[in-house]
This record gives C-alpha cells, sequence and structure tokens, in this order.
C-alpha cells in the first residue's frame, strides 16, 4: 500500500485505525457527518466528529478527537431530542515496528477524555482506551488492517476488534470491506453480549493531501444498531515553514 508521505494517509472512515502515523511537523484534520439508526426507531446525528493530528516526530503523533451529536429518541414525546457534546478526548499515537515479513506495521494509539461536567477527580478521566493497530502490504494496491483493544467509560469497560481488508483502485480510489465488534469484560459483563457489524467504503482523493470519503454498515445479531451512513473530508497541510516556502 502507499505510505503517507506518498498521499495523506488517515483513521476513517473506516472502524480501523490506521498504523501510519501523520509525518513530522504536519497538521492533519478528519471530519464526518453521519447518521446511526437504531432498532428502536431511534437515531444519533453527528455533525460533526473531528479527530485533529500533529506529527510530533516520526515515532509521536499528537491527537484531539470529539463528536458534536443529536439524539433522538422516539419515547420522549415532549423532549425527544437531545444535542450534547461528547467527551473531548486528547492522545497519542506511538509507532512501534515496520513491517517485516509476517510481522505487520504496528502503532499503539492511547486517548483519555472527560466530559468536563461537574469537579473533582472523579470527572478524570471520564473515557480512557488504547488499541494496537496493525497493517500488513499483501500486495502494492492490496492491504489487510486490524486492531484489537480496549476502552472504559463510566458505566464499564469492553473490549474491541476490527479487521478490514483493504485496496487501492487506480491512482485515486480507495476502498475497503470491515468487520467490527466490542464486548464487555470482567465485572461489566453482567449478561451483556458481543456486539458485531459489518461495513465498507470508499475513498477519493482529490490529491495527496486531501481526500473526501463515503461508508456504510450495519449491525449483526443482538447489536442495537441497525445501519449508520456517514460522509467525510480530510487534509493535512505541512507546518514546517522551510517547506512551504520551498512549495510556492
Amino acid at each position: 500500500m502507499t505510505s503517507a508521505q506518498e498521499r495523506i494517509d488517515t483513521d476513517r472512515p473506516d472502524q480501523t485505525e490506521s498504523a501510519v502515523l501523520v509525518p513530522k511537523k504536519y497538521f492533519q484534520g478528519e471530519f464526518g457527518f453521519g447518521r446511526q439508526n437504531s432498532r428502536t426507531g431511534d437515531y444519533t446525528l453527528a455533525h460533526p466528529t473531528f479527530l485533529l493530528k500533529y506529527g510530533l516526530s516520526k515515532r509521536f503523533e499528537l491527537r484531539l478527537e470529539c463528536t458534536y451529536f443529536s439524539e433522538y429518541i422516539h419515547l420522549i414525546p415532549d423532549s425527544n431530542t437531545k444535542t450534547d457534546l461528547a467527551p473531548l478526548e486528547i492522545g497519542t499515537k506511538l509507532a512501534l515496528f515496520e513491517e517485516k515479513g509476517l510481522l505487520p506495521k504496528t502503532s499503539l494509539i492511547v486517548h483519555v477524555g472527560s466530559s468536563f461536567r461537574g469537579s473533582g477527580p472523579e470527572v478524570w478521566p471520564y473515557y480512557s482506551s488504547f488499541r494496537f493497530t496493525c497493517q500488513h502490504s499483501i500486495t502494492e494496491d492490496i492491504g489487510l488492517s486490524y486492531n484489537f483493544g480496549a476502552a472504559k467509560e463510566e458505566d464499564g469497560s469492553a473490549l474491541l476488534y476490527t479487521f478490514s481488508p483493504n485496496f487501492n483502485i487506480g491512482k485515486r480510489w480507495y476502498g475497503y470491506i470491515e468487520a467490527f465488534g466490542f464486548g464487555p469484560t470482567g465485572s461489566s459483563a453482567n449478561g451483556h453480549k458481543w456486539k458485531h457489524a459489518l461495513d465498507a467504503g470508499f475513498a477519493y482523493y482529490i490529491s495527496n493531501d486531501t481526500k473526501i470519503d463515503v461508508s456504510g454498515g450495519f449491525g449483526l445479531a443482538d447489536n442495537p444498531m441497525k445501519n449508520y451512513f456517514a460522509l467525510g473530508f480530510s487534509f493535512r497541510i505541512p507546518l514546517n515553514e522551510k517547506y512551504r516556502l520551498a512549495s510556492k
């Protein structure tokens, strides 16, 4: 697969986070708008979700992520729409291994977050997660990516996984199919089951530094998510003054 130095590499639109870091002294923004429908008739709008990244070095990336959302709940007739800001997450991506033979390119992502409501130590961190991101290059145009990790919120903790074959289509198109899911762990289980889903999507590279995407998926079995649809736009710019002057 092509490297991030050749063209932008993003964590969207799939659920699988990339093992590639933003190049050093680059700023990258990834924005998405979407709708998720539940099996009960409720739905949630993300307008938008965003992930901001900065390449601190060849091995470290700084990250800031959040979602502004509206949730429609049909069982509450008088006030059935709730608009709020999801917990603001800060984190980093650390490059661990380069791809070599059967060893995948591997990075570690760690996030912590807070809703900034209330006061005192009990509200920080409100949310924390980690995941290992792995990437195999099967051919120059076909890759295999997968993640595994865990997340903790106020109401418990969960394990997560993703598995995503992906492929380049010509010089400007990219596509993927994906299976992903999450499930409770330890005392959080309490009779809850794993929730699995499938999705797919396409992206178009307007240039090496800009990209648009479209994606959609559906929940399986006991997953309360019926389906979702999303659109996105991503870009990156160098913050190195010498590079900007040379490119003019």
